[in-house]
């Protein structure tokens, strides 16, 4: 082999490398993320009996809104990663969640909630998310446990081969591409929110400039 060869093949060894290892390495760190953001889901009754005995009321303060940062910020920080599993190939070709991009939705689904309604002041949205965040979790957990990281237990070999992507690949990139029609179709629900709520605070901010010069000339 000429060493223009060697060196290209080397190259693509360590990136294909590199990229298995990262992907593998998010896979397995995943529920480390998930488990956090339910901690801090369902720990919201804690934080506000917490709130309550906190004299302070720059303490008070300090200790919702860490609270709400972390909570919020661990849900965005685990769809963002979790966008590896609408990947075509990497389903195809490596070891992952069959049903992990539904459990993707469901965490898209959770924030959509929160962005659209009160979830610290309406019992019902905060109930809402907790389902999807509880479901999405579940879907998650499920086939990592017990199927992927399971290879070992010949018992689970059957369940093993139907909710692992490389394992039953057509099944996986169906319920992909389905997933991420339904990624698609909430970001545009959000997308419209988001306009139609701009447009309601810029006519509100054009009618309170139109009313002060009159109130001004009165």
């Amino acid at each position: 082999m000429k060493p223009e060869a060697v060196t290209q093949a080397i190259t693509n060894s360590f990136v294909q490398g590199g990229s298995q290892w990262l992907i593998s390495t998010i896979v397995a760190f995943l529920p480390v993320l998930w488990t956090m953001a339910l901690m801090f889901h369902l720990g919201r009754p804690y934080v506000l009996r917490t709130l309550r005995r906190i004299g302070l009321r720059l303490g008070a303060d300090v200790w919702w809104m860490s609270y709400l940062l972390i909570r919020d910020a661990l849900l965005l920080i685990t769809f963002a990663l979790g966008w590896i599993f609408f990947n075509p190939n990497t389903v195809f070709n490596q070891a992952l969640p069959i049903t992990a991009p539904i459990a993707e939705l469901c965490l898209l689904l959770a924030l959509a909630v929160k962005l659209s309604r009160r979830v610290d002041d309406d019992v019902n949205a905060y109930r809402l998310s907790t389902v999807f965040l509880v479901l999405g979790a579940t879907l998650y957990y499920g086939p990592l446990v017990f199927a992927v990281e399971a290879t070992s237990q010949t018992y689970l070999a059957g369940f093993g081969a139907a909710f692992t992507s490389n394992a039953n690949p057509t099944a996986a990139l169906w319920i992909m591409w389905l997933s991420l029609l339904g990624v698609a179709l909430v970001t545009g629900w959000l997308f419209v929110q988001a306009v139609r709520s701009a447009s309601r605070s810029m006519a509100r901010r054009l009618a309170q400039r139109e009313t002060k010069p009159a109130s001004a000339g009165r």
